[in-house]
């Protein structure tokens, strides 16, 4: 199994920014302890062009972002200052989610070790979020004819609503988000299937409504691949989370996405989503068992 990782391009944030932007290197470096990816699988991936981009956003935007145009208030929305590092990282995350889906076909599955940027509209960033790895990495792989159909299995805590916004009109991408009613985007989108929880949501109800959604999901969407987000933040300890479910919870959902993936003939690229747990080190230890799990369905 392959996976893409992008940690190097580092984007240096104020001690006080609540973004974890270490998890992905300490992930990296305990995927390399266990000896989970033979190094030579662990792939740095290419960053992602303008022409890419553009097939899910306006010239416009990757043109403002790229210049470092923001306004004030649209940097407020995205909740990053602005650095020519910040451009690069992104452009590599997405290159990332690109990558493996193109080697999913391939392998059956691959990883992008970060990327889930569900927020960023076509023509705005927000929540983090600059592009929309999912939505670029599903129009260029569409455009190059390997995908006509693709599912969007969207399993952080808040919906991705940028990216429901991209395909609300667009029949060849179904959009499934399972995620906290009350959570952020107050303002929620309109996705294929939306699943809302209510806080304090802990695993029978969580893995219930996941159930019940991937069905739903699988049989609507006639995909030939499948996106996954795999966000560790419906985790109990998750200071943005606001649901209660557990790291064996979290796995149970890793297991039954992939299952069901595996049951409908499906490849699939995974991606890491958010995760903003008290102890970073809950959230890497999430998304390490997201990639165990993935190594599973890989082997299987």
């Amino acid at each position: 199994m392959k996976a893409f990782n992008c940690d190097k391009f580092r984007v240096p944030l104020p001690e006080w920014h609540r973004f974890p932007m270490i998890k992905y290197t300490r992930l990296r470096e305990k995927i390399e302890a266990a000896g989970l990816i033979a190094p030579e699988d662990l792939l740095t991936p290419h960053a992602a062009t303008d022409a890419e981009l553009a097939l899910a956003h306006d010239v416009a935007y990757i043109a403002k972002m790229v210049a470092g145009a923001l306004t004030p208030d649209e940097l407020r929305t995205l909740g990053f200052p602005w650095t020519g590092s910040l451009i690069e990282r992104s452009r590599r995350s997405v290159g990332a989610t690109i990558e493996a889906g193109r080697l999913a076909f391939d392998d059956g599955l691959a990883i992008n070790l970060a990327g889930g940027t569900h927020h960023a509209y076509r023509d705005h960033g927000a929540g983090f979020c600059v592009f929309n790895d999912t939505a670029v990495a599903a129009r260029v792989l569409q455009d190059e004819g390997k995908a006509q159909r693709v599912l969007i299995v969207d399993c952080d805590v808040h919906q991705g609503d940028g990216t429901a916004s991209i395909f609300a009109d667009d029949p060849t991408v179904f959009t499934f988000s399972i995620h906290g009613a009350m959570n952020y985007p107050l303002q929620k989108q309109t996705s294929d299937l939306d699943i809302e929880l209510e806080d304090g949501a802990q695993d029978p109800a969580y893995l219930e409504a996941l159930d019940r959604g991937l069905n739903l999901a699988i049989d609507r969407a006639g995909a030939d691949l499948v996106i996954y987000l795999a966000g560790a933040d419906p985790f109990i300890y998750d200071q943005l989370g606001r649901l209660r479910v557990s790291k064996a919870g979290l796995a149970e959902r890793d297991r039954m996405v992939f299952e069901r993936c595996r049951k409908a003939g499906l490849p699939v690229a995974v991606t890491m989503a958010g995760g903003y747990a008290e102890d970073v080190n809950d959230t890497v230890d999430i998304h390490f068992q997201t990639v165990v799990e993935a190594l599973a369905f890989a082997r299987a």
